[in-house]
């Protein structure tokens, strides 16, 4: 695989902010295409301008590392809602911020809860931030109680 680059980060927009959100889009893609996200991120790291965050890569990886536990997770706590009924913004976006509560000791929950939101916000149906929050602060105590 070519190497992954750490490009500088524009004003305004952290550099996890832009990998969290490319985490999103090759997952969304994979989702879509029926492909497996390793496949999509593979043809991001060689051909993306700009280049591929490292903190995507681990994002993606992750998430397909523990997706049999991520999905499990938001299944059991979304309450009336199977993943496939969830709007594929929505479903690609929540396990991205689900690796992120079990897996990155190294994020505060505040902040991927936040950072969730936004996207949330930018990207999917307005309904959407009120769901992604509360699926969010469940599994997030959850989480919390397991340690």
């Amino acid at each position: 695989m070519p190497t992954v680059t750490e490009p500088r980060s524009a004003p305004g927009m952290s550099t996890r902010t832009k990998a969290r959100k490319r985490a999103l889009d090759v997952l969304y893609e994979a989702d879509l295409r029926g492909e497996e996200p390793q496949v999509v991120l593979r043809r991001r790291v060689e051909w993306a301008e700009p280049p591929v965050r490292a903190y995507t890569v681990t994002l993606v990886e992750g998430y397909q590392q523990h997706a049999e536990e991520i999905d499990h997770l938001l299944a059991t706590y979304s309450e009336g809602w199977s993943l496939a009924r969830m709007p594929a913004v929505d479903r690609n976006l929540l396990r991205v911020a689900v690796f992120e509560l079990l897996h990155a000791d190294d994020v505060d929950d505040a902040v991927v809860m936040s950072e969730a939101l936004e996207l949330a916000e930018s990207l999917s149906t307005d309904e959407s931030p009120k769901f992604v929050n509360g699926l969010l602060a469940r599994i997030a105590e959850v989480v919390r109680d397991r340690s």
